[in-house]
């Protein structure tokens, strides 16, 4: 066996080796769900990893929304009772938003 074959299967095996880790340390992506009921986002704070999604619920018996404070990142437009809107979040970053049409309805994504 010449020596680049021996370093190229010793590189290989190492790789082949590291894959059991490397599996382990994936991350799956979660699922939130945010409830809007009784005038308000339950839970009205939440902190999610980069890549999880967002469902906001409405169970309310008025149209409400989850719209950013700025307008730029997310607006799920108005959801009527028992309607869902969902957002998957692709990176790190803080979030206020509120419902559009009822302002003192408030909530935070953090986003890790």
């Amino acid at each position: 066996m010449t020596s680049t074959r021996r370093t190229f299967l010793r590189t290989a095996a190492a790789g082949l080796a590291a894959l059991p880790a490397l599996a382990t340390t994936a991350r799956a992506q979660t699922t939130h769900t945010v409830r809007i009921r009784n005038m308000a986002f339950d839970p009205a704070d939440l902190t999610i990893n980069a890549g999880d999604t967002v469902t906001w619920i409405n169970e309310d018996r008025m149209r409400h929304s989850a719209w950013e404070d700025t307008g730029n990142a997310f607006d799920t437009g108005l959801l009527s009772p028992g309607d869902s809107a969902s957002l998957t979040f692709g990176g790190p970053g803080r979030f206020s938003y509120r419902c559009r049409p009822h302002a003192s309805m408030r909530g935070t994504i953090t986003v890790v």
